[in-house]
């Protein structure tokens, strides 16, 4: 198994799990589509492939997005932001990006 690279590893912040956060944004829109966990092997993965490749903490496992929903995430850039904590994705995104069919996951829950 390749492993992240150093110098990119060396800057993440990871939670007390070892992961980072992982905001997701359309590509040419700006429209945040989802936040997603990932770990340094999810990160190692989503460089390489420009497949979004995220951490399920309820299951455990690395999952890449659509492979089961067809709703994929290619990768257009990856940024971290300037704590470590926040990988920003912009991806372009295919089909739905939340779990639940709407098209983010903040579309179903309007506070103001």
């Amino acid at each position: 198994m390749t492993e992240l690279d150093p110098q990119i590893a060396g800057l993440l912040k990871r939670n007390a799990e070892g992961l980072v956060c992982a905001v997701v944004q359309q590509h040419g829109t700006g429209e945040v589509l989802m936040v997603a966990w990932m770990n340094d092997e999810a990160l190692r993965l989503t460089l390489e492939t420009r497949q979004a490749t995220y951490f399920s903490r309820s299951r455990n496992e690395l999952w890449v997005k659509g492979a089961t929903s067809g709703n994929t995430q290619k990768v257009v850039s990856a940024r971290l932001d300037c704590d470590g904590d926040t990988v920003l994705l912009v991806v372009d995104q295919a089909g739905v990006a939340c779990h639940t069919g709407d098209r983010t996951c903040f579309d179903a829950r309007v506070l103001i």
